[in-house]
């Protein structure tokens, strides 16, 4: 098996579990506005994890579809970091995530446009564009709860200290993919570190970086999710709607 496919699907996997996060805000969000903007950032991922997925199977060769690398799979078998599969906490929570998630996201796509691999340039091409919209809508959010009332402030700090250490996974060094995750840091910490500025939010110091997603080793909050999102796939195996 190809080390191209492990790269597909591991971003495939990140996509695919963002997407499963973002949906269990739909209609408990804080404003109906947003139920309907998170649904959306929902869709863009899970649009982005149906092209990678649909092309790691085919470079896997193994037969299986989209749907059978995104439902018949156990935990051990993803490879999606570890910071897509934390629960989504409280507000401030889930727009860290979605910053320190689209702040990657975008130079990964804008960098795979560029590669040799036209599949995923076509698919960098576009996910790159709908990357930036996240990006922006995550770094409206935590500017707004950063500088803004005392508790809001002391939330949304709070809330970027606990997902902090989860993601210097996203930059573990791969050589030999189409683009090195571990080139892309310079551009993160750039944009993560003007946001939190002007949001009056501190950078967590690096200490603790919990890691193991890539290698299939999660928490055991992915188990939840796939329990709840494959529960209909496997009850009605080979069923066409």
């Amino acid at each position: 098996m190809s080390e191209l496919f492990d790269f597909v699907l591991s971003l495939g996997d990140d996509a695919l579990i963002a997407a499963q996060r973002l949906a269990e805000w739909t209609t408990r969000a804080p404003e109906m506005e947003e139920d309907i903007a998170l649904a959306n950032i929902a869709l863009d991922q899970l649009g982005a994890a149906r092209l990678l997925l649909t092309y790691a199977g085919e470079l896997e060769g193994a037969g299986r579809d989209e749907d059978a690398l995104a439902y018949l799979r156990d935990d051990r078998e993803f490879r999606n970091c570890l910071l897509v599969e934390l629960p989504n906490g409280d507000y401030a929570v889930t727009m860290a995530k979605l910053l320190f998630l689209s702040a990657w996201q975008l130079p990964l796509y804008t960098a795979l446009a560029g590669c040799a691999d036209e599949r995923l340039a076509a698919i960098g091409a576009k996910a790159r564009k709908e990357s930036a919209y996240h990006l922006d809508h995550a770094s409206l959010w935590v500017k707004r709860l950063g500088d803004g009332t005392e508790e809001s402030h002391r939330r949304m700090q709070a809330a970027v200290d606990e997902v902090w250490p989860y993601t210097h996974e996203l930059f573990t060094a791969d050589p030999a993919a189409p683009v090195d995750p571990a080139t892309l840091r310079a551009d993160f910490d750039a944009v993560v570190s003007a946001v939190l500025d002007e949001a009056t939010l501190t950078r967590p110091a690096d200490g603790w970086m919990p890691g193991g997603g890539r290698d299939g080793v999660h928490s055991e909050h992915l188990s939840y999710l796939l329990a709840e999102m494959q529960v209909l796939h496997r009850a009605h195996p080979g069923a066409r709607w």
